[in-house]
């Protein structure tokens, strides 16, 4: 299943895509929640969709669509994931994954625009495959770790480099600001993908391709990421870990390029679809 969340920001509604078109899933009751994975959401909304297929309404295609999970406890992200991403911002290749954490409030919609923080001037992009956990994780082995997983997701791990790198602390600062986790359009069910190691993610900037990777190239694959993260903190249903993004970032260019207002970011994964975001400065409202 390929699943959706549609409507005015913080009023969403359920839906999922069949061939390709959007039907509203309202009528199911529960949000695409914790609660939702954790009480075998999946399963239950499957068979309904298939009891009232030829019932359910149709979303319109200009609808706004949300992030395609309810806020999660928890979003994980998992840096310097690719050897050639690593290379281009002169770090080593880590022994281990290098874990941050994403505030959960930055989290938004896959065509919403990106706000570049106030102060910023070193506001970047990042394509990167998303997790979307199933069920409670913890000290997980490897060779279960995808019996833990729900779906995939499309995510961009917008970054403030400055905020990041130079303000003397954890990378956290400029990773969660406000709009910083367009999430979607849809997320696709583990069963909608043949071999998530083996996916080409691809992202623009103003129509000028900047990344163009393959998670085939991870340093740490989606099963040893899963259950690595397992061993520090406990994952709850529906929480997302991103997986680390390829090269091509503003930060890798000779000399950096950043994202100003005006810049129309797109980004896509073999299967999860494309997202589009247009930056704007932040104005106090």
């Amino acid at each position: 299943m390929k699943l959706i969340r549609w409507g005015a920001a913080d009023q969403e509604k359920t839906g999922v895509i069949i061939n390709d078109i959007w039907y509203d899933t309202s009528a199911f009751g529960e949000d695409y929640n914790e609660q939702f994975f954790q009480n075998n959401g999946l399963e239950r909304l499957s068979a309904f969709v298939k009891e009232n297929e030829t019932e359910l309404p149709v979303v319109p295609a200009d609808t706004r669509l949300g992030s395609p999970v309810a806020r999660p406890s928890k979003i994980v992200c998992i840096g310097l994931n690719y050897a050639d991403h690593a290379k281009e911002t002169n770090a080593p290749l880590p022994p281990e994954p290098v874990i941050f954490m994403k505030s959960t409030t930055a989290l938004t919609g896959p065509f919403d625009d990106i706000i570049i923080p106030k102060n910023s001037v070193k506001t970047d992009w990042e394509v990167e495959l998303a997790v979307v956990i199933g069920k409670k994780a913890s000290y997980v082995e490897e060779a279960d770790a995808l019996d833990y997983v729900a779906g995939y997701v499309l995510h961009n791990d917008v970054s403030e480099r400055e905020f990041q790198i130079e303000r003397n602390g954890t990378w956290d600062k400029g990773k969660g600001c406000d709009t910083f986790a367009p999430l979607g359009p849809f997320m696709a069910t583990a069963d909608e993908l043949a071999d998530v190691n083996n996916l080409r993610l691809w992202l623009t900037v103003n129509g000028q391709k900047m990344q163009d990777g393959n998670t085939s190239n991870f340093i740490f694959n989606v099963p040893f990421v899963v259950a690595y993260v397992s061993q520090f903190m406990t994952l709850l249903p529906g929480d997302v870990i991103s997986t680390g993004t390829p090269a091509g970032v503003g930060l890798g260019f000779k000399p950096p390029i950043y994202l100003k207002e005006g810049d129309v970011v797109e980004l896509g994964i073999d299967g999860l679809g494309t997202s589009r975001q247009q930056v704007k400065n932040y104005v106090k409202n």
